[in-house]
């Protein structure tokens, strides 16, 4: 097989004129024999300056283009999407695939021998991760890094768990104008990704335990001269695998790696987003993730990590009191720890090398866990006949076995514009229901799951509420929130059936999630039900269109059907 210039050379029907074509070219550029002989490592350059989440990337990719020279390889660095959360329309989650697509075909099409992909902000690094799975050419993966903590009046401050919390507090007149302004300039201080177990961190983590980067590598704040080190030695990691020509990530994605993923998922008190993202990812490979079988691990595997919004503490700490490493240590034989990792070693080399930090409590003993359960549970039921989700860890205890009257918003414009109205009929006894907010109603499976408090109940002390939606929640955010419910209601999912008034039923221990209306009366809704319309207005053309014709469920990742690793049938 070719390698470095000679791979996937473009077709002009003469090979040797196609090499001789694309030298001449590259030479424009200064490059010398001596270069062009050497095996080529593609690294991805996510820049933006709409995403402060990557405002790092330029030093992370010269200290990976080092690491690449002095391992004897020949760094190229190529443009892909960036995504920032916070800076994409309609959400970030309906271009992950549309990134994925791009990277991965972008590493197909240029000569490479090996990849480094360098992203952070919450769908960067399961887009790329996918792309390098269906491309299967050896990958480093390099996040980005947390952000540092910020401080406002003697308080720790994260982005983005206590922006939420404060600006409930904002809403509920707790804190003025002047004061919410000035939080909004102190809660993220520096470049990076969220410092707190958002999806970001989440997905840094669980790429760590997949063995897909270097170790540590998921926690070093993105600031820090340590990153910049981290970076070189992925760019020499990347080299070495070129020469190798390995492992590939088919290599290294087995069942044991998976449920490694899913174990640190657990606990780290992760994102909800993770397990849709980790979905996908399993999807471009022969290793499905089941969603019971993830149930049956959060039973099983305590939250060792104190960090918010499961805890108390910020990923600077988790980072200093060891890392994963360090969690993997911990968690002992609930992980398989002869999984291999791309430097060659496995699990159990990484977890021998883990340091130990006298007095350190962002990583707990399995004799002293923040909960003795796993951050997630699954639910089943006759609202969500295929799952939904419940980050029970940042939940109240008091709600999670819990009955309540419907309050019915039908979209998220409708939910906009009737929450905070002072005469919505809703008490804090209610479940607040949230429909067409999934992967084509919304579309996008957007982060409205996260529905605020009412606020004339927010205005009498209440903090949280029951609250069920077919869409997501950051990973950043906390509450009794019952999320990804499939079918979603877009496509006559049971949510499409509830009614204000219906009650619903959460019961997080017996795993259920339940609309206590009787069957007879469920068929005679469904049956006034309007028939399948033509595609909205918004989804008749372009990535639009690709997206709302192929778009899989959450417990299917959300994925485009003809993606998944046996292609469309």
């Amino acid at each position: 097989m070719a390698d470095g210039l000679r791979k996937g050379l473009t077709s002009y029907g003469d090979a040797g004129f196609s090499l001789f074509l694309r030298k001449a070219f590259i030479k424009a550029a200064g490059y010398s024999d001596d270069a062009l002989d050497r095996p080529i490592v593609g690294i991805t350059n996510t820049y933006s300056d709409y995403n402060p989440c990557h405002g790092n990337v330029p030093a992370l990719i010269e200290a990976a283009r080092r690491g690449v020279m002095l391992a004897g390889a020949l760094p190229m660095v190529f443009p892909t999407i960036s995504l920032a959360e916070s800076f994409s329309h309609p959400t970030s989650m309906y271009l992950r695939n549309l990134m994925a697509m791009e990277t991965e075909e972008m590493i197909r099409a240029q000569p490479m021998d090996a990849v480094i992909v360098i992203g952070g902000c919450d769908k960067t690094l399961p887009a790329q991760i996918m792309a390098a799975v269906s491309a299967d050419l050896p990958t480093v993966v390099v996040p980005v890094g947390p952000m540092v903590v910020g401080h406002h009046k003697g308080e720790v401050l994260g982005a983005c768990t206590d922006c939420r919390r404060l600006w409930a507090k904002y809403r509920a007149g707790e804190i003025d104008d002047t004061e919410i302004e000035a939080v909004n300039g102190r809660l993220a201080p520096s470049v990076g990704t969220c410092m707190v177990m958002g999806t970001a961190s989440t997905m840094a983590c669980v790429t760590e335990a997949l063995g897909l980067s270097l170790p540590m590598s998921a926690t070093i704040p993105a600031p820090h001269a340590e990153r910049v080190r981290s970076a070189e030695a992925s760019g020499k990691c990347a080299a070495e695998m070129a020469k190798r020509k390995g492992p590939r990530p088919s290599e290294l994605l087995t069942p044991a790696s998976f449920r490694n993923a899913q174990v640190v998922l657990q606990a780290i008190g992760g994102s909800t987003n993770g397990l849709v993202h980790l979905t996908a990812i399993a999807g471009r490979t022969p290793h499905a993730i089941d969603l019971d079988a993830f149930d049956a691990l959060g039973r099983e595997v305590p939250v060792l990590v104190d960090l918010k919004p499961s805890g108390a503490h910020y990923m600077e700490h988790f980072h200093h009191a060891g890392g994963v490493p360090k969690l993997m240590k911990q968690l002992g034989d609930l992980l398989d720890l002869d999984a291999r990792t791309i430097t060659g070693a496995t699990l159990r080399d990484v977890v021998a090398q883990a340091e130990d930090v006298p007095g350190q409590d962002a990583i707990r003993a399995r004799a002293d866990p923040i909960r003795p359960e796993g951050a997630m549970a699954v639910l089943r039921g006759n609202l969500a006949p295929r799952g939904a989700v419940i980050k029970h860890s940042a939940a109240s205890e008091t709600l999670l076995r819990h009955t309540g009257r419907a309050v019915v918003f039908e979209s998220v414009e409708d939910m906009t514009l009737r929450v905070d109205d002072p005469e919505l009929d809703v008490s804090a006894d209610d479940v607040l229901v949230l429909r067409n907010a999934g992967p084509k109603g919304a579309p996008g499976m957007p982060e409205a799951g996260y529905l605020p408090i009412p606020r004339k109940l927010a205005r009498e002390g209440v903090k949280d509420m029951v609250r069920i939606s077919d869409a997501r929640m950051s990973g950043t955010a906390f509450g009794t929130i019952v999320l990804h419910i499939t079918p979603e209601s877009a496509v006559g999912g049971p949510l499409a059936l509830v009614r204000t008034g219906d009650m619903i039923r959460l019961d997080v221990a017996g795993r259920r999630i339940d609309l206590l209306v009787d069957d007879a009366e469920l068929q005679r809704r469904r049956a006034a039900l309007p028939a399948s319309a033509p595609a909205p207005e918004w989804a008749r053309r372009g990535y639009a269109h690709l997206f709302h014709e192929t778009i899989l469920q959450a417990d299917e990742g959300c994925d485009f059907d003809f993606l998944r690793r046996e292609g469309k049938d």
